[in-house]
């Protein structure tokens, strides 16, 4: 059995490009892992543009790193998404936004079906309790974080108070913490 045979596909790209600057393994790893770090990144609460940067910057930098990978320190997988995780909390940082609880947990592995049941579940929970809150408080809550607008921005495009449009954000993430306690 050679050395390949014991890695993972995705470890046998990146061993390519890292040991022969392959640019078809590469191109095959671009393929795979593109999507599916567009989807971790989104679930992460990156808007959808933000997050094909992100994995454009991942993609870029997994070409440019690759000599730094050891497949006896860490699965391919471990590493190219502990680099995207990174990514995405330095963009948050420079926004001045606090992480999401998502990002401040190591994603280790690729996740396996029953973490990605349990994600779809929570997103469900999460959808249903945005829209039982109340309309005003639902519409800032959108646009902060779905909208990604800052407090500032969301008075400035709705007229409303800088204190009105925090105020109702507070009280609309209160409850939706209330209603989501018992997830985790």
């Amino acid at each position: 059995m050679s050395e390949d045979q014991t890695f993972s596909q995705l470890t046998v790209w990146l061993l390519a490009v890292r040991d022969h600057r392959d640019r078809e393994a590469f191109g095959d790893m671009f393929d795979f892992l593109a999507p599916r770090l567009k989807g971790f990144v989104i679930r992460c609460g990156a808007r959808p543009a933000l997050a094909e940067e992100i994995v454009q910057d991942v993609m870029l930098t997994i070409w440019r790193k690759a000599a730094l990978f050891d497949p006896h320190k860490a699965q391919a997988s471990a590493w190219i998404y502990q680099i995207a995780r990174n990514r995405h909390i330095d963009i948050i940082r420079k926004e001045r936004r606090p992480v999401p609880d998502e990002l401040a947990e190591d994603p280790g592995t690729e996740p396996d079906a029953s973490q990605v049941l349990a994600l779809e579940q929570e997103t469900l929970h999460l959808k249903q309790a945005i829209a039982r809150l109340q309309p005003d408080q639902r519409e800032m809550i959108e646009k902060a974080y779905i909208g990604d607008l800052t407090h500032q921005e969301i008075s400035a495009r709705t007229g409303l108070p800088l204190g009105t449009v925090k105020s109702r954000i507070r009280l609309g993430l209160g409850r939706l913490r209330k209603e989501l306690k018992g997830l985790r």
